[in-house]
């Protein structure tokens, strides 16, 4: 039998320095991003003093959990931990249902005034009423000083009912709709048993975009709550990192930990970065092979 042979396509040198060029530029972006990750986590492991002296660079110095065990003495850590994960959890259902409530009847082209509703959307993305009728409107509806206004306000993102809305027009085919209708399916019975389970891709984007965008938020906690019980872990790590606020009242340590925990107050701030980031990193492997997916084919038209 005779073998077929490969033949290689010979690369010119404008293609070679062109690649060398884009490989360069890629290794560049990649250490501009993966060093701050890197000198984080190590200063969080590293002993207050070589972090303070500016002895970390890559590696930790002195390694220690001393960061750590400081951290999860603090009370206020935990509750915000909570009342993130609450607001997340419950924030990111009520966003991804809104959404998917909206954006199935605009990208069916047979509902009446579909239009109208995707104008008054594009309209609502480009211009807002501003800080002071969005504290009005919250003060209106009761709802300061409550978990609703952590997970209602900022429910629905347009940006998102866009990308579903052509997801669906994209993904879901006229055909199957109209069989559905002669089968006697309702447009409710539809949506449940047929959009949704097909919709997985778009659903899991839909979803981290709001789970990420929520565990991040401080702002509408800034302006809403009075209650640092109520504080997501984004406000206490604010307070420890913005305005270097740490207090002590609550925590058992004795008068030479008090002294030590002053002065380690810098390196708190990088364990409590890496504590706060924890859970969207292991939340997104399960996610992130629906997440290509669902962007490149909701993306394909408008």
């Amino acid at each position: 039998m005779k073998m077929r042979s490969h033949t290689l396509i010979k690369e010119s040198m404008g293609d070679r320095i062109m690649m060398a060029v884009i490989y360069t530029v890629l290794t560049v972006v990649l250490i501009a991003v993966a060093y701050p990750l890197i000198y984080i986590v190590s200063s969080s492991f590293s002993s207050s003093s070589a972090v303070m002296s500016g002895r970390v660079w890559l590696f930790p110095v002195e390694p220690t959990l001393y960061g750590y065990e400081a951290v999860f003495q603090y009370p206020q850590i935990w509750s915000g931990y909570l009342n993130s994960i609450l607001y997340t959890g419950l924030g990111s259902v009520i966003s991804v249902t809104l959404t998917v409530m909206m954006a199935y009847p605009i990208s069916n082209t047979t509902f009446v005034g579909r239009r109208i509703l995707v104008w008054a959307l594009l309209f609502a993305m480009l211009f807002s009423g501003g800080l002071i009728p969005f504290y009005l409107v919250v003060r209106s509806l009761h709802m300061l000083d409550t978990i609703w206004a952590m997970v209602l306000p900022g429910a629905l993102s347009v940006f998102s009912v866009i990308v579903a809305k052509t997801f669906f027009q994209t993904t879901i085919p006229g055909d199957l709709y109209e069989a559905a209708q002669l089968d006697g399916c309702s447009d409710g019975r539809f949506l449940v048993s047929v959009v949704v389970p097909l919709s997985k891709p778009v659903l899991a984007v839909l979803f981290l975009w709001s789970a990420v965008g929520q565990w991040n938020s401080y702002f509408n906690a800034l302006i809403f709550l009075n209650g640092e019980e109520k504080y997501p872990l984004q406000l206490v790590l604010r307070e420890i990192l913005v305005l270097n606020s740490v207090s002590t009242a609550s925590m058992s340590l004795s008068a030479e930990q008090l002294k030590q925990f002053e002065d380690m107050k810098n390196l708190l701030k990088y364990s409590v970065i890496v504590i706060a980031s924890v859970p969207i990193l292991m939340l997104y492997p399960f996610i992130q092979k629906y997440f290509v997916k669902g962007v490149m084919v909701g993306s394909i038209k408008a």
